[in-house]
């Protein structure tokens, strides 16, 4: 019954419109599988059936880009997959559809000639939002989609988990970056997730982030560009290990610290309740991290700080129970010079950090068991072992750079595709351009964004903004990437500056007060704008005279 519904459905759809959608059907040597496709102004659908077998319907792209809208738990269809009374109903609606002639795809069509180019850019971390915060919006009208609509400021997102910051001091919305999103008419913000990119047609296809209040779900569409720009980021990395997913907190948005914080004071409020035994307050405010690069360290250095200052004044009954181990495979802090390297050691040994040496083979919901057999309890696990490519980033049929990043040349193209570029901690250089991986640093991602927005500017003045328009447009010097340097705070006032340009070479290395004041200054000047400034500094001073902040809320 249902496949009769689709052929009538399909009948009708042709009748006066047969230019435009032509079946064809292929019979297969194998199983005997009908295959019918359809559909020119959306992504091709498929229906294939065999004896015995559920009908289902999987949409597709017909050219080398495969859309798979499998990815991240998404449905294959715009409604529903398998045959069922949701399926009746999706059969309904597609009745419905067809016969108001509504195409299955909403979205923005192609621009037209005499409209300004469309860049569509995916992401809101540092590559993008300062790609976004450059462009010149008289040339090009802007598109960002991300699941999230503010930037994050990292480095300083350790501060917010025990109270020393706020959150909102460290989220900067997208809209302040650039204001076209949010006035400009034919530039948009869309909360969605990519699921696909066809080049062939300059098209993306999206999920819209949806809490059920959205007319279906998942709810999709898709946007068409003239230029496209990959800055979706990256994702923790686990190695695969047992338990990393379900049972630890990653450190890389403003709701993991959030769920931080409201673990470390949980657990802070439930061991004082009577009759919980020793051992179990041990646990419980044990807090153990997994990573000693910048982000473990500063968290650590942070969790110091709020026990030394703030935990032993107002959690007196279990004061002695609370302590920070933090664990690394090889050394801490290894890309800094020795000297300070072993400057954080002392420093986070004299602040109760204990330091562990060791690899970890699983975690469970209350241990953390390593490779020598060891076990850690815990209540508190935060995972900060560096990052790689997403799951969107490993689907994508583009060029892969050594590591799985999608592959780029000197002036961040992807070279197999026309108006397509991926920067950030996405993209890396491909093997044949000789030059390394750029390693995943919010000012590398920063550097390619301030680069890459020149090179658009440059393009759009010289009418290139177009999609295949700017293959004859000399696009000038290549991107070149100089360090300018490290830091990371350690607690108790004390941070650490490097200023050498790699780990090979000479330059400035300092630790301690003068450092740590170096530290404030300089993050307090790359906060993007004066509101959060204003928030970041007032926290800080209310933090010094008050404490931090230990409602759980």
């Amino acid at each position: 019954m249902a496949l009769a519904r689709i052929a009538r459905a399909n009948l009708r759809r042709s009748e006066g419109a047969f230019g435009n959608y032509a079946p064809e059907m292929n019979v297969l040597s194998e199983g005997r599988a009908y295959t019918s496709k359809f559909s020119s102004t959306s992504p091709y659908y498929h229906v294939n059936s065999k004896a015995g077998d559920n009908l289902s319907y999987n949409p597709s792209i017909k050219e080398q880009n495969l859309m798979n809208f499998s990815m991240r738990g998404i449905s294959g269809t715009p409604y529903y997959q398998h045959p069922s009374a949701s399926t009746e109903r999706v059969l309904e609606e597609s009745d419905s559809e067809l016969e108001h002639d509504e195409p299955r795809y909403a979205g923005l069509e192609a621009t037209k000639p005499g409209e300004k180019p469309r860049v569509v850019v995916l992401g809101t971390g540092w590559a993008a939002c300062r790609f976004l915060k450059g462009l010149d919006t008289r040339i090009y009208d802007v598109v960002c989609i991300s699941p999230r609509n503010h930037m994050v400021f990292t480095p300083l997102l350790a501060s917010t988990c025990v109270g020393t910051l706020e959150f909102r001091s460290v989220a900067e919305p997208v809209s302040r970056i650039q204001n076209a999103l949010s006035n400009g008419p034919s530039s948009y913000f869309f909360l969605a997730s990519c699921t696909g990119i066809d080049t062939n047609k300059h098209e993306v296809y999206c999920e819209a982030v949806n809490n059920g209040g959205l007319p279906r779900e998942p709810y999709q569409f898709k946007v068409a560009y003239d230029k496209l720009v990959i800055a979706a980021g990256s994702e923790p990395l686990t190695f695969g290990i047992k338990g990393v997913k379900e049972n630890a907190f990653f450190l890389r948005e403003v709701n993991h610290a959030q769920e931080i914080r409201k673990r470390l004071l949980l657990n802070l409020m439930l061991s004082e309740n009577p009759g919980i035994s020793e051992e179990e307050k041990k646990r419980l405010l044990h807090c153990v991290v997994i990573g000693g690069g910048p982000t473990g360290v500063e968290f650590s250095g942070e969790l110091s700080d709020f026990i030394m200052g703030d935990v032993h004044k107002r959690y007196t009954h279990v004061k002695d129970y609370i302590r920070v181990t933090l664990i690394e495979a090889n050394e801490i802090l290894s890309s800094f010079d020795v000297s300070l390297r072993k400057y954080a050691i002392r420093h986070l040994t004299k602040s109760g950090v204990h330091l562990m040496k060791g690899v970890v083979k699983e975690v469970h919901p209350k241990r953390v068991v390593l490779s020598d057999g060891t076990e850690v309890p815990y209540g508190l696990l935060v995972w900060s072992t560096g990052v790689g490519p997403s799951e969107f980033v490993k689907t994508l049929n583009l060029p892969k750079s050594p590591g799985g990043r999608i592959g780029v040349d000197e002036w961040l193209r992807v070279p197999s595709v026309e108006d397509v570029f991926a920067l950030g901690d996405c993209a890396g250089f491909l093997e044949q351009t000789e030059r390394p991986v750029l390693p995943a640093l919010a000012q590398v991602a920063e550097r390619e964004g301030k680069f890459l927005v020149e090179l658009f500017n440059k393009m759009g003045k010289q009418n290139g903004g177009k999609a295949f328009s700017a293959k004859s447009i000399p696009l000038g010097d290549p991107f070149v990437y100089t360090h300018l340097g490290s830091m990371a705070s350690v607690g108790g006032y004390k941070a650490l500056v490097d200023l050498r340009h790699s780990k090979s070479s000479k330059g400035v290395s300092l630790a301690g007060f003068v450092s740590w004041l170096i530290w404030r200054s300089a993050y307090l000047t790359r906060v993007l704008s004066w509101r959060n400034r204003f928030y970041v500094a007032v926290n800080w001073a209310t933090t010094l005279v008050f404490g931090r902040d230990n409602s759980k809320i």
